[in-house]
């Protein structure tokens, strides 16, 4: 029997920009911390705004995502999607980074999934954005 795993779509907003030395010391805590908890995931960043995956323990996620409505470099924290899963998309990664740039095939996902309307369209938007995620790590990879 497969346990439970909670899988969960959050956007925010930084509260001022992250350069890179910013961002690879904020994933470089959130990879320790979630391997430590048992957490997968991914992040993008782009233009101020942050979209996570968090896939793991129910307990684990929500106190993760607790202490980030509490961190002081993040405001409106928005929860996109709430569901639970028995299978990970993200096991390889304890918080799996792909930088984003104009026309990359990323803005059309993280628009999407920021304006979806409902958890079937949220649900799409974020496989979207998982495709891309995927893609990209896979070809940083080859």
């Amino acid at each position: 029997m497969t346990d439970q795993l909670t899988f969960i779509v959050y956007a925010s907003r930084a509260v001022e920009p992250f350069d890179h030395d910013r961002l690879v010391e904020l994933l470089t805590e959130s990879r320790a911390n979630n391997a430590r908890d048992g957490i997968t995931g991914m992040l993008v960043y782009r233009d101020l705004d942050f979209i996570q995956i968090l896939e793991g323990p129910d307990a684990s996620v929500r106190a993760l995502l607790e202490r980030i409505g509490r961190d002081p470099r993040h405001t409106d924290v928005r929860v996109l999607l709430d569901e639970q899963t028995s299978e990970r998309k993200y096991a390889a990664w304890s918080m799996g980074y792909e930088p984003t740039a104009p026309g990359d095939g990323s803005d059309g996902a993280v628009d999407a999934l920021q304006a979806a309307d409902g958890d079937a369209s949220t649900r799409e938007s974020a496989d979207a954005l998982g495709g891309w995620f995927h893609g990209k790590a896979t070809q940083a990879a080859d």
